[in-house]
């Protein structure tokens, strides 16, 4: 098992593909939610043992899928008992625009971490923004709180911007990083 695990909704194959990418990066587990929301019951206990949770999830209609909030709100029982108290979180997301609301739904993730009693860890890395940036940079998207990647919304899954992908495994080392640091 992994010091890292990292749990993610995708529904179109995108998240997937940034969560096995960044998965790389960290050395870690990777723990689909399924498309009713859910997870198997092994899982939890796996996230139990993790010293750090990555949550990734897209981003549709302003915030996460409603498949990724299942999952949140079934997390209570773990709040309840403080379960996840002192754990490192980061967080990614990716939406068919440069922005579409990225934003939002990594607050939202950052939230649910410190609601657990967890310390979050930032994507770490300056932005890609001048004027010879191109969307293979790292960072093109200027993240900090944590990964942003756009998937168009006409992209095949093999069509993801290779700069978000490469942010996403760079993200995924500086998170194996930090958790060691913490170890």
């Amino acid at each position: 098992m992994s010091d890292i695990v990292v749990v993610y909704h995708s529904g179109y194959g995108h998240t997937r593909k940034v969560a096995e990418h960044l998965a790389r990066g960290a050395n870690a587990e990777l723990l689909a939610i399924d498309d009713n929301g859910d997870l198997p019951e092994s899982a939890w206990d796996t996230l139990a043992k993790a010293r750090t949770i990555v949550f990734g999830a897209p981003t549709y209609m302003g915030n996460a899928s409603w498949q990724f909030k299942k999952f949140a709100d079934a997390s209570s029982k773990v709040w309840f008992t403080r379960g996840w108290q002192n754990k490192l979180f980061a967080g990614f997301t990716n939406s068919a625009s440069p922005a579409g609301d990225k934003g939002v739904t990594l607050a939202w993730l950052q939230t649910l971490a410190a609601q657990h009693g967890g310390l979050w860890i930032s994507l770490g890395m300056a932005p890609s923004n001048t004027k010879a940036a191109k969307n293979t940079d790292l960072n093109a998207l200027g993240g900090s709180t944590g990964l942003l990647v756009q998937s168009p919304s006409d992209a095949s899954v093999d069509e993801i911007p290779q700069g978000g992908l490469d942010t996403a495994t760079a993200f995924g080392t500086r998170i194996a990083e930090i958790t060691k640091q913490f170890a």
